[in-house]
């Protein structure tokens, strides 16, 4: 399930709006609420626009829309595509309800009314296995069934992480540090496949050459030993 959520902007890290938690989910997260808030101050322009991150029993899941970070804390048994599905109507009303009051808030929390809206979209979000099985034919709420079914993104795309390697092993969030690496990837894929198309050509070549090599070799022996 959705156990947190804050509202960030990109330029700052200045949290925006958040989830009011209870005080046992607060002290179960403290330790990675302050993980996402040192990956955040790493985030910028050119930052992966969604992204997965892996803490232990719960991933952090982050979605930039209009210079605004969206993040959840989930369980880590919880689906990404509801993960992402819930960002995505988060995004939507925030921006609705604020566009042009963002970027010129100088405090922390300043959309702290967003919280009821946080609150309720959590709720609906609340029982994975409940949305799932209805998506499958369920009883429940076609309305939101509908909604969720539209929102539901697809996430293959979307990269994963592990918050160790970002905080202590210098792995980095930046889209083109992604990019390079699947293209390294894909070239180490192409240079074997070109070595083996290679040797199949090689083979092809030269066995004729070498089955009758092998012919004289075991006729001259049959012949004179």
């Amino acid at each position: 399930m959705v156990r947190s959520t804050t509202i960030f902007r990109v330029s700052d890290a200045l949290p925006l709006a958040a989830s009011v938690d209870d005080e046992s989910t607060e002290k179960a997260l403290t330790e990675y609420k302050q993980q996402s808030k040192l990956v955040f101050r790493r985030l910028n322009a050119n930052s992966e626009p969604a992204c997965s991150i892996e803490s232990g029993q719960y991933t952090l899941h982050y979605l930039i829309v209009e210079k605004v970070i969206y993040m959840c804390i989930c369980d880590s048994s919880y689906p990404r595509k509801l993960a992402f599905s819930y960002l995505d109507e988060l995004s939507k009303e925030f921006q609705r309800s604020y566009e042009g009051k963002i970027e010129g808030v100088t405090r922390p929390y300043a959309f702290m009314g967003f919280d009821t809206f946080i609150s309720k979209t959590t709720r609906l979000y609340k029982d994975s296995r409940t949305l799932t099985q209805g998506a499958g034919g369920s009883s429940a709420p076609p309305s939101q069934l509908d909604q969720l079914n539209e929102n539901l993104q697809d996430v293959t795309r979307i990269m994963t992480k592990n918050m160790e390697d970002l905080l202590w092993r210098g792995d980095s969030l930046d889209r083109m540090s992604h990019l390079s690496t699947s293209l390294r990837s894909e070239s180490a894929k192409y240079r074997k496949a070109a070595r083996n198309i290679n040797l199949e050509l090689l083979l092809r070549k030269w066995a004729p050459v070498g089955g009758i090599g092998l012919f004289m070799i075991l006729f001259i022996w049959w012949r004179f030993f």
